[in-house]
């Protein structure tokens, strides 16, 4: 018999995701933090957006949270892989 161990990551008592580390988990968890917080800005775009596009836009957007950042620092998409934030 095997020992497993396993790192859940969940959010409004509804688990999300799994991992087999701490640190991947952790990852998560961080990404899904700032993905509510983009969630939470978007409802103030005009026009305004339906909610699950909103949820779709703040997950893509913190799970490409390196990606972003350089392009608002002014590098070129074309200059930029687009990465999954876990690492």
């Amino acid at each position: 018999m095997a020992v497993i161990v396993k790192y859940v990551v969940e959010r409004n008592g509804e688990e999300k995701m799994t991992f087999t580390s701490k640190k991947e988990a952790d990852n998560y968890d961080k990404m899904l933090d700032i993905a509510d917080q983009l969630n939470l800005m978007l409802k103030h775009a005009e026009p305004e957006l339906q909610d699950a596009v909103a949820e779709n836009l703040s997950l893509f957007l913190a799970s490409h949270q390196k990606s972003l950042q350089l392009l608002l620092k002014g590098k070129a998409f074309d200059e930029i892989q687009l990465e999954e934030n876990a690492e």
